[in-house]
């Protein structure tokens, strides 16, 4: 999947999620582009960072999840297609 084109809707997201991670979203932002989820996941409560891990330990539900009608949606969204 291509980088999401820096928008509006994808500052906002990166906003809200690292006030809710306790981490500046430039830092967030960087980070999963960099495919490192270290930080985001050390923030998370223990209960969402190990739902997080199941889902990227198993290829088969990371496809299923990034191919549901929802998540393209906001893909689109976010990158303005």
């Amino acid at each position: 999947m291509e980088k999401p084109k820096n928008t509006p809707q994808l500052q906002a997201l990166l906003q809200t999620v690292s006030k809710k991670l306790g981490m500046p979203a430039e830092t967030l932002q960087a980070d999963l582009e960099a495919g490192r989820f270290d930080k985001a996941i050390a923030a998370m409560s223990p209960q969402d960072a190990a739902a997080f891990q199941q889902v990227l330990n198993n290829p088969q539900r990371l496809n299923q999840i990034m191919n549901s009608k929802q998540a393209r949606a906001l893909y689109q969204k976010l990158t303005g297609q």
